[in-house]
């Protein structure tokens, strides 16, 4: 067992048995408020959830995150995962490909994914700060290649890999290898975080570089520090510090839409369908949820098609109850951004009152 395999089947069992989420931070979700309409007037069954995102329609608007690949655990999981969202019409990611260009052999781990779902829509892996020690479009290209992507999401990983043993450290140059890559692949580069959240500044060199979509990857859900406290043998231990490290999701999707005019992806602590609709408020274009799901693909795939048939039920209430027949009208429903989210916002300069502001108010006597 190579060193990246062992180290994805730690992820696994921690992220599965220790408790690895956020710990006093929270996604900002719970800032967001919808505002209900005792008057919807809309047909609760006639709601349109569908979508297209990057070129590829979507049943509705959410995808199973990237989470793992490179061990014979993970074989079964992304097979459990890829079975769901084909018959759903949904989308996944993998997670980083890394393990099987080391090594061959590891590549079924994530290639069955696309043997079990032939129409889904499928995002490759490849860690950012890999393309600055040695990788470049052949890697990506053969990750790409390995699941029949329909486009690539590099990931973003600072604080896990200051806090690994084995970690990579320097990411000088990796803006520009990302615009590299962007440049020369016949195909949709994805940039996202890794759980500390994407910035304004961030998002806006990201799409400079041509990136063609963002995956914040807030604060809130698991934390990559928490799983490298747990992985950690030394004394000198930060996970612990950096436990709750970076933006919180709803500020970081809020920051990121309001700069950039690319599509977005909420992701960090999406527990809910209330939560999905709340991004979607927020203008994000798909919501992405992981630990949730890993949690039910280790007792099947049906387990994980329950899981997602509640979310879009829930998410199909929400819209419901706030007027909205179709993504695009949910877009313009009026939101309250208050606490401690609309501080940090307002704080940094962004306007908060607008969600509130907006009205889809339309009467038929």
């Amino acid at each position: 067992m190579t060193e990246t395999e062992k180290r994805k089947a730690e992820h696994i069992k921690i992220i599965l048995e220790q408790k690895a989420q956020a710990r006093k931070a929270t996604t900002g979700f719970e800032d967001i408020q919808l505002i209900h309409r005792a008057l919807p007037e809309v047909d609760r069954q006639k709601i349109s959830l569908s979508t297209s995102f990057l070129g590829k329609k979507l049943s509705a608007p959410l995808i199973v995150g990237a989470m793992t690949g490179g061990t014979e655990e993970a074989t079964k999981i992304n097979a459990s995962i890829a079975e769901a969202v084909e018959k759903l019409g949904l989308g996944m990611g993998v997670g980083s490909q890394r393990a099987a260009i080391e090594d061959q052999k590891l590549e079924k781990t994530y290639s069955i994914v696309r043997k079990k779902a032939p129409n889904a829509f499928l995002i490759a892996n490849m860690g950012g700060v890999q393309l600055v020690h040695g990788y470049g479009l052949k890697e990506v290209k053969k990750a790409v290649e390995m699941i029949d992507a329909d486009a690539v999401a590099v990931h973003l990983n600072a604080v896990q890999e200051a806090l690994q043993p084995e970690g990579q450290t320097n990411f000088k140059g990796v803006l520009a290898k990302i615009s590299e890559i962007a440049g020369e692949l016949d195909m949709p580069v994805i940039v996202k975080e890794t759980g500390c959240g994407i910035s304004a500044e961030d998002a806006k060199a990201l799409e400079a570089a041509g990136v063609k979509a963002i995956d914040v990857g807030g604060v809130g859900g698991t934390s990559f520090a928490a799983v490298e406290y747990y992985r950690s043998t030394s004394s000198n231990n930060m996970g612990e510090l950096f436990w709750d490290w970076g933006i919180p999701t709803a500020v970081s999707l809020i920051e990121t839409t309001q700069t950039v005019k690319i599509p977005v992806i909420a992701s960090g602590g999406v527990r809910s369908g209330l939560d999905i609709a709340k991004s979607l408020a927020l203008n994000s274009n798909l919501a992405s949820i992981s630990q949730p799901v890993l949690e039910a693909a280790v007792k099947g795939t049906k387990k994980i098609e329950e899981l997602l048939s509640y979310l879009i039920d829930e998410l199909r209430n929400v819209m419901f109850l706030v007027g909205a027949e179709n993504l695009e009208s949910l877009a313009k429903v009026p939101v309250v951004v208050a606490g401690k989210t609309a501080e940090w916002l307002n704080i940094r300069g962004f306007d908060t009152v607008m969600y509130a502001q907006r009205s889809t108010l339309t009467f038929e006597y």
